[in-house]
């Protein structure tokens, strides 16, 4: 097997330690690549080999699958996750992280992308996810992205990239490369100011530390929730602190989930399948997850709710 893989491709790679709740098994394939080019290069590879192809970002809200992962994860690095100002204009690598991207655009005192900085993930899984919902402005700033298939790179806007709540028209197999965002000069001071501000009311409110997985359920707009988020909901419904295993919701914030130990991926699927029974015992609201997952994530028996 050795000889065929690609330069880069590792097997059977260890991919809780890419996730901040860590959990998860092994991948059959992994990668690194630093460049377009080898991205193409490596979506390439996996389509002639009809292995499936998963992107890691910043594992903040990722469960891995207990039994591992078929196919090629890859995490973008070295020119794909570098960060680069071009006068009001930030090129930013798929797999630069937005919290880093925020402070780079305050630093050249750049504003429009203050909102990044509260969202624990990579400019591509932003794309891809619509970072619009999380209050922020991402498609009022995002001038284009580059996107890599097994075919090659190719330029999109903002309006052929499928917008809505969550979620963009990017299938499998298509990865963002880079995208570029389009600023506004402002005072240094200024936009630092914001960051500062915003930084300070996240860390008040939520868990911080490794081994935190972040927003596990959505907030709903069922009217039943009455204006609460997911995370008074399951206060409310008694799970602050609830354990099942190694996992549990934390005590700063319920709408998290902390490893304790040695928590599995199946430990996390069953805190959140009890927290999500008994908020809609409670009130009849069903919560819906915000995790992503990678590999054959099954969810409990327990899950499905009676309407």
């Amino acid at each position: 097997m050795g000889p065929t893989l690609p330069a880069g491709v590792q097997p059977d790679y260890p991919l809780a330690r890419l996730t901040t709740v860590r959990t998860g098994g092994h991948g059959e394939f992994f990668a690194r690549p630093a460049s377009a080019q080898q991205l193409v290069e490596l979506l390439a590879w996996a389509r002639a080999h009809g292995h499936e192809v998963g992107v890691v970002g910043s594992g903040s809200n990722l469960l891995v699958a207990d039994e591992g992962v078929r196919g090629l994860v890859m995490k973008l690095d070295k020119d794909l996750a570098q960060i680069e100002r071009d006068g009001t204009h930030l090129r930013c690598g798929g797999g630069a992280r937005l919290p880093a991207v925020s402070a780079r655009a305050a630093n050249a005192g750049l504003t429009g992308i203050e909102f990044g900085v509260n969202i624990p993930g990579t400019v591509g899984g932003a794309v891809r996810m619509n970072a619009n919902a999380y209050g922020g402005e991402l498609a009022r700033v995002l001038e284009h992205v580059d996107v890599a298939t097994a075919d090659g790179v190719e330029r999109r806007t903002p309006e052929r990239l499928g917008f809505a709540y969550r979620r963009s028209n990017l299938t499998h197999g298509e990865v963002v490369a880079h995208a570029s965002f389009r600023l506004e000069p402002a005072p240094v001071e200024q936009v630092k100011a914001t960051l500062a501000d915003m930084r300070a009311k996240r860390k008040a409110a939520q868990p911080s530390g490794i081994k935190t997985f972040g927003s596990t359920f959505r907030n709903p707009d069922d009217p039943r929730a009455e204006g609460c988020t997911a995370g008074q909901l399951l206060d409310a419904a008694g799970c602050r602190g609830l354990r099942v295993g190694g996992a549990g919701f934390s005590e700063k914030h319920a709408n998290f989930v902390e490893n304790h130990g040695k928590a599995t991926t199946a430990d996390v699927l069953a805190l959140m399948a009890e927290g999500r029974r008994r908020v809609h015992e409670r009130c009849g609201v069903v919560l819906e997850p915000e995790v992503q997952t990678l590999g054959d994530v099954r969810w409990p028996d327990a899950w499905e709710l009676a309407a």
